[in-house]
């Protein structure tokens, strides 16, 4: 015999924030064993994951994941917040640059 099919709970329109899940891993979130770092000034190189954390903390910077796909994961040494403030900054620009496009109608 199946189990009996339990009722969802009411969802109103209160559902409450909804939970993003951050861009980058940053720091500790980061899971893979071992790392490819860049940053300014640094030749790219191949470290474990507690290594390169140890160095973003030495110079007060945080390690963040900017390509999770490659192998191993590229990771940059830079300050975080810096890092989404100009990126927010790019993505308005690129949104004010973008011509929108008027279709007109021949009547």
């Amino acid at each position: 015999m199946a189990a009996p099919i339990k009722p969802q709970p009411n969802r109103g329109p209160n559902r409450g924030p909804v939970k993003k899940e951050p861009e980058h891993r940053i720091n500790d979130r980061i899971t893979a064993p071992a790392v490819r770092v860049v940053g300014d000034g640094m030749e790219p190189t191949i470290m474990d994951t507690r290594d390169a954390l140890r160095m973003a903390y030495d110079q007060g910077l945080d390690l963040v994941e900017i390509s999770p796909n490659a192998q191993p994961p590229v990771c940059k040494i830079i300050d975080y917040q810096k890092f989404t403030y100009e990126l927010k900054k790019k993505q308005k620009e690129m949104k004010a640059k973008s011509s929108k496009v008027v279709i007109k109608e021949i009547t």
